[in-house]
């Protein structure tokens, strides 16, 4: 049974962690615990030491020895002091490396999910999965080494001059310890919900941050500040209420050891007045000698008592870490995955099928070829599943019947850095990392030059305005480009697919932030870029598209027509009639306007 228990302890979250830890900062955690030995050996000194200094003070016979006293005292201290530097320092190196270690593990682990996981998980949890998660991993192994190391042996160094002094006097502290343990136990039944429940309330506060941040105009817009107040003032209150109940909880073993330690300290001083210490009258050091590591033990024992309760604290926020990262990625490389082959560019879905979370499904067997170094163009209504081909190219998604290739290779066994390194894309809400122009051209091709990444600017008509910018190319563009226009965003965006030089370029509505001028630059642009180049471009103003190779029209999951324009407009249909709702002239061949 006990070996069962253990391999359960093992495999829990504390036994992971514990090993983890220790494997991974051995080192500097022996070093930390070494120290601390010397900590509780050098404290059960001090309180030893008491009797020699009481007796050279009272006693005329040991006057003598006061100078020798006073150095030991002195080096014992000295001890003292030094073992306890060197365990903060390396305890807060080993607990700085562990929360390092965690979060770098987490933000690997999100990384390797796929797009559906970041769908069905909020940024705000994610976050304070990995902050708090990683923060209660440390305070759990700070609380675990401190207690179980350096406060249970002090407490055991004290214990034991407690007894050699007086061991009659030392029962009464061992009958009123336990019964302080005894009421901690009660206590934590109701910490784990309300950390739980703690958790929550921080998570609601930073997704309310969030949002206010992400949709400051639509709150100017709609007047929505107070109702955003009132949300951020509930969550807040929460984690209040939690909060003070944690340190009710935590606060209640205190008060119960300060009064048990008054009533030890009260009941030694009439057991000794009493004479019923033993047969022999104590000396005046020895009683002290006793006091002293009696009061001395209540720290200790005062911390020993609260660690259960820290511990359970601290095992949600564990909990929620290794739930994060023992999740299965959402999308895996083939274990014998092989670079994709050089090829024409060739994009084929073969009876597709594919619905979000196992839905309804989006597609339904398409079968669908996308010529190589020809532009496609899908059109048609909202919803009808262009963006969701662009998912499944990327392989985002992998389909739920079929397959997706690339030159006759089907996705699912391609390496993702070889189908990535082929692929270049440019989509209609453009993400900018909050770093320099330079660095967000460059994020493309990180080994490109200078000249390189000004010429893609360049051909993205992007230069003349970067250059006007206070710091040229090392003006950082905020948040999210936020100190940038949508216009201005959409051509760093065009530029940064432009140095890309892939073989395989999406566009989804890659010029709808650019006016009618800025739009016919950068389609000169893209015109040079798309030559030998298998182009993908899901547009819903048909004047971007109408030099396409090949014209698709997608509705409900299915390609229901394609042709090149003429052919589209020959026929009558569906194409024809997008055609009619965006364009006064619509005859085959007309000059068309926007």
């Amino acid at each position: 049974m006990v070996k069962r228990a253990w391999n359960k302890w093992r495999s829990g979250y504390m036994g992971r962690l514990i090993g983890e830890s220790f494997y991974a900062q051995g080192g500097l955690y022996g070093v930390a615990i070494f120290a601390m030995i010397m900590v509780a050996v050098t404290t059960a000194g001090s309180a030893f030491m008491m009797e020699y200094i009481v007796d050279a003070m009272t006693n005329p016979e040991m006057r003598g020895w006061a100078h020798i006293i006073a150095l030991g005292v002195v080096g014992l201290f000295l001890a003292k002091a030094v073992a306890s530097y060197i365990q903060s320092m390396y305890l807060a190196r080993a607990g700085n490396r562990i929360v390092a270690a965690q979060q770098e593990r987490v933000y690997r682990k999100l990384l390797n999910h796929g797009i559906a996981f970041f769908s069905a998980n909020e940024s705000s949890d994610l976050l304070m999965r990995t902050t708090n998660g990683a923060q209660a991993a440390r305070q759990l192994i700070d609380v675990l080494v401190t207690g179980f190391v350096r406060d249970a042996l002090t407490l055991v160094g004290l214990v034991v001059v407690m007894v050699y002094q007086q061991p009659i006097l030392s029962i009464m502290f061992f009958v009123m310890g336990p019964v302080a343990l005894l009421g901690v136990r009660y206590l934590l039944k109701s910490v784990r919900a309300i950390m739980q429940a703690e958790f929550k309330s921080l998570a609601e506060i930073i997704r309310v941050l969030q949002e206010t941040s992400a949709g400051i105009k639509i709150i100017k817009v709609f007047s929505l500040e107070d109702r955003m107040i009132d949300r951020m003032e509930t969550a807040i209150r929460k984690v209040e209420q939690r909060s003070n109940d944690i340190a009710k909880l935590q606060s209640i073993a205190s008060p119960l050891m300060e009064f048990l330690a008054g009533l030890a300290i009260a009941g030694v001083l009439v057991v000794s007045t009493m004479g019923l210490a033993g047969s022999e009258q104590p000396t005046a050091g020895q009683l002290m000698s006793f006091i002293t590591a009696l009061l001395m033990a209540y720290e200790p024992a005062k911390r020993l008592s609260k660690m259960r309760v820290k511990i359970e604290a601290c095992m949600v926020g564990v909990g929620m870490l290794f739930g994060l990262l023992d999740q299965e990625d959402t999308m895996q490389e083939s274990p014998d995955a092989h670079d994709l082959l050089d090829g024409p560019g060739e994009i084929a879905l073969r009876n597709v099928t594919f619905g979000y979370h196992g839905a309804i499904p989006v597609i339904e067997e398409m079968d669908v070829t996308f010529e190589a170094r020809k532009t496609t163009a899908l059109v048609g209504q909202s919803g009808g599943g262009k963006s969701t081909i662009f998912g499944l190219i990327m392989r985002f998604y992998d389909p739920d019947q079929g397959g997706v290739e690339i030159d006759g290779q089907d996705l699912r066994g391609i390496s993702f850095a070889s189908l990535r390194r082929k692929i270049s894309y440019v989509g209609q809400d453009t993400f900018l990392f909050s770093t320099s122009v330079m660095e967000n051209l460059r994020c493309s091709a990180p080994d490109a030059t200078d000249e390189e990444v000004v010429a893609a600017a360049q051909a993205a008509h992007a230069h003349t305005f970067i250059s006007e910018l206070p710091e040229g190319y090392n003006t950082h563009v905020g948040e999210n480009g936020t100190f940038l226009s949508g216009g201005q965003k959409q051509r760093i965006a065009i530029a940064r697919a432009i140095l890309r030089k892939a073989e395989i370029l999406l566009l989804d509505e890659a010029t709808s932030a650019l006016d009618a001028e800025s739009e016919s630059l950068v389609k000169e642009a893209l015109d040079a870029l798309t030559q030998d180049v298998t182009v993908i471009v899901i547009a819903h103003r048909l004047s971007t598209i109408l030099e396409a190779d090949n014209i698709m029209v997608v509705q409900d999951g299915a390609v229901i027509e394609q042709g090149n324009l003429d052919e589209l407009m020959q026929k009558n249909g569906r194409f024809r009639s997008l055609f009619d709702q965006q364009f006064k002239k619509h005859e085959p061949g007309a000059e068309v306007e926007a």
